[in-house]
């Protein structure tokens, strides 16, 4: 039954190509943005948390408009 599953989801991405790279794209970019965020805010447990779970960009789009939102970066230039 598992491999039969696989080979629907390989026919499923041979036949909507343009659908499967759509969603990677639209993925990777929320994921990098998120990590992005998630970095340079020292958010070390949503860092991992965006890098380990692929939830094709809701969960990063979560973090970055309800969680990264309520901090702020401070550089050097802006501490003196």
């Amino acid at each position: 039954m598992f491999e039969q599953n696989i080979q629907n989801v390989q026919v499923f991405l041979q036949n909507h190509q343009l659908l499967a790279v759509t969603l990677m794209a639209w993925s990777l970019a929320w994921k990098g943005l998120a990590l992005w965020k998630a970095g340079r805010l020292s958010h070390k447990k949503w860092f991992v948390i965006i890098l380990v779970i692929n939830t094709v960009g809701i969960l990063d789009i979560i973090y970055l408009y309800f969680v990264a939102k309520k901090y702020t970066v401070l550089s050097e230039t802006d501490e003196k």
